[in-house]
């Protein structure tokens, strides 16, 4: 039976405070530490050299470290500058190449933005691109679609899900974080919340890509605009909680993948949502 498994995005501080100064060290910490995933982060540029890529895949492999990528936040998929569509083609690219180095099966893509045009216009530019990087890029990684946490992005959960009908080669990054933001809070409260998303997705995309959806999750600030910042799990104002999203996931079989966002303590509440998935599996049973 397939498990969830849980990771950081990123490093968190105390990987850097134990001593730790480069990502190839990673896997090992990450599985001394409890868990299982790591994304590597290339919010700001695909920057690390191709032997490096290698070498932090070959320590993911030897831990048994599950990977994906996260690619430039730069990446507009609906920009009305053609210009711009098509470096982030380019971009994708570049990810696809690093994540095939590193052996990761997902790189993940925020869709862009929806503040100067209708958001129409920005999801029939942000299928045009997709078309584009799809026919273009040959490779057996899947483009993951994020779900995006200020209310002028492209990236209801109802959009993603649009998107990623175009091709089996897409499917879903469900940051629940952002959703609550974009929600102005209260967006995930019971386990029904977080069980209506699984749905949508299985009714959508299919049973399979629901029950290994891909997520994010952290707390997160919000203003009216939606996301302002990410927190820590010690945040007790705006949430999301995860124990009902433990209780979904543990009744219903699911194995996402679940990558934390928490500002600097990725790994620590990482691991305190296995801690508590576990604790829900052992309730459940």
């Amino acid at each position: 039976m397939s498990e969830p498994k849980f990771g950081p995005g990123g490093n968190s501080e105390s990987f850097y405070a134990q001593g730790n100064k480069s990502t190839r060290q990673a896997p090992a910490w990450v599985k001394a530490f409890g868990l299982d995933a790591y994304e590597y982060q290339c919010g700001n540029g695909v920057t690390g050299s191709d032997e490096n890529f290698l070498r932090v895949g070959e320590e993911a492999r030897k831990h048994g470290i599950s990977l994906s990528l996260h690619a430039p936040y730069f990446i507009s998929l609906s920009g009305v500058d053609p210009e711009k569509r098509r470096k982030s083609v380019d971009y994708i690219r570049q990810s696809v190449h690093a994540a095939e180095l590193l052996g990761a099966d997902l790189i993940v893509i925020h869709t862009g933005s929806a503040a100067k045009i209708s958001r129409a216009e920005a999801m029939d530019f942000a299928r045009e691109t997709l078309s584009l990087a799809l026919s273009e890029i040959d490779t057996p990684v899947t483009f993951g679609l994020e779900t995006m946490g200020k209310i002028n992005q492209l990236g209801t959960l109802e959009e993603v899900l649009e998107l990623c009908k175009l091709s089996p080669r897409l499917a879903p990054v469900v940051d629940f974080g952002h959703l609550n933001a974009r929600g102005l809070g209260h967006v995930f409260v019971t386990p029904d919340d977080y069980a209506k998303v699984f749905g949508a997705v299985g009714d959508c995309l299919g049973e399979e890509k629901a029950r290994f959806l891909h997520c994010h999750f952290s707390k997160i600030e919000y203003t009216a605009g939606g996301e302002k910042r990410h927190l820590t799990f010690t945040d007790s104002l705006y949430g999301p909680e995860f124990e009902p999203l433990a209780e979904v996931i543990a009744k219903n079989d699911l194995a996402p993948r679940i990558i934390c966002e928490s500002a600097g303590t990725m790994a620590e509440d990482a691991l305190a949502m296995k801690r508590l998935y576990q604790k829900a599996k052992e309730s459940a049973s």
